[in-house]
């Protein structure tokens, strides 16, 4: 037997998760849970001092790298608080567009309904937690594939079969968990603490104030912006902790001369920068042959990092950006999504050439990564030391996991 259901008034995550097992309230369990380890792992992180000064400090001991009980906490503290970016709106351009993904624990869905709203929910069915899409494409609605229990694009339960006789059942603890989404630019963000409901229209200015900070404006004027056309992706499993891929990012091109001697060749290396704002740094440095019109580093080069995870690279005509995502304390997925000017997106030999370029400096940083993910687990590492002149964004990431983790 099938029944159709009405729409539901869709509830927060802690109103509704497993509400069918003993009004059970996820946030206090989680946190009964996390009593068994947090204790261990404020310790490991009081191990770094962000009162130091860079030219005297020490960097966070290799136990931020490696131990499986601090990774759980700093997936708690870090990542299931505050804005995260997950995607692009190219990818829900159209309604009834979806996409899927996940972060940590949390598998989610983020779509455009009907009326051009854009929504996100968890991914996962309430009936027995299957999981509802994967990938992206177009829908009407999420039909579970295991038992067809289907749910409208705005969360709502539609139809729920075969549960004939069931007792104590209440339609409003069944629609889709939901997650707080908003857009900035091109750009798709979620934020995991359901403590505060999704409301209709999330104001983009404190969305931009909350993310960027008082740096919101350099990106506008260095020409990240909707105008650009979405190329391809790519992505990567490394053998590495998600922060020493960021680190690697944050050392101010202090190993580009080194590890990526075609990438230095197209940089004046002299001229990197770097400036720090309160959850952003900016690295930028001159272009290295500016008398090359096709060259796809062109005449400058803007890197920013977005705490916690979130690059945005733009060079010449080329915007591309890397998301580290952690999959365990050593192992993380990095997906490079990249973008063109419009005016070079039939030049398909010039696209091929910049690919390969990019994705010969990726394997080599790949290689760096993995090296050190094995020095961080020797015995012979416990902590290093900052170069000051170059290493200030990387301290910087340092004290902002600090400051999450130890409040």
């Amino acid at each position: 037997m099938t029944l159709l259901l009405k729409p539901i008034t869709r509830l927060s995550l802690f109103q509704t998760h497993f509400q069918i097992n003993n009004n059970n309230n996820p946030r206090a369990r989680a946190t009964s849970v996390s009593c068994s380890w947090s204790h261990g792992a404020h310790k490991i992180v009081r191990e770094f001092d962000p009162k130091i000064p860079i030219e005297k400090a020490i960097t966070p001991p290799s136990s931020w790298y490696t131990d499986p009980s601090f990774y759980a906490f700093e997936l708690d503290r870090v990542f299931y608080r505050g804005w995260q970016a997950v995607g692009y709106t190219e990818q829900i351009q159209e309604p009834r567009d979806f996409f899927s993904g996940r972060l940590g624990n949390v598998e989610f869905v983020v779509c455009r309904e009907d009326n051009g709203k854009i929504a996100a929910f968890h991914n996962v069915c309430r009936h027995h937690a299957s999981l509802l899409v994967s990938g992206s494409g177009k829908t009407s609605c999420f039909t579970c594939p295991y038992h067809g229990w289907t749910y409208g694009l705005n969360g709502e339960l539609r139809k729920a079969t075969r549960i004939s006789g069931i007792e104590d059942f209440s339609i409003n603890d069944f629609g889709l968990v939901p997650i707080k989404v908003a857009t900035w630019g091109p750009f798709v963000l979620l934020n995991m603490d359901n403590e505060i409901l999704q409301k209709d229209n999330i104001d983009t200015d404190n969305v931009a104030s909350e993310w960027l900070g008082s740096s919101s404006e350099l990106f506008s004027l260095n020409g990240v912006d909707t105008t650009l056309t979405y190329v391809c992706r790519r992505e990567y499993i490394i053998e590495c902790n998600w922060k020493v891929f960021c680190d690697n990012y944050l050392d101010g091109g202090y190993h580009v001369p080194f590890a990526h001697k075609g990438l230095a060749s197209g940089l004046s290396l002299d001229s990197y920068t770097t400036s720090i704002f309160e959850k952003v740094s900016i690295q930028s440095a001159e272009g290295g042959s500016k008398e090359k019109e096709d060259d796809r580093l062109g005449s400058k080069a803007f890197y920013a990092f977005i705490y916690p995870n979130f690059m945005i690279n733009r060079y010449g005509p080329w915007m591309d950006t890397n998301l580290a995502i952690p999959l365990g304390p050593r192992k993380c997925l990095v997906v490079f999504d990249y973008f063109l000017e419009a005016s070079f997106k039939d030049d398909k030999a010039f696209i091929e050439r910049s690919l390969a370029d990019s994705e010969k400096v990726q394997m080599e940083d790949i290689r760096l990564c993995e090296g050190v993910q094995k020095g961080i687990e020797s015995p012979a590492y416990s902590t290093g030391r900052y170069a000051p002149n170059v290493e200030k964004a990387m301290h910087h990431f340092h004290c902002l996991l600090y400051d999450n983790l130890i409040n």
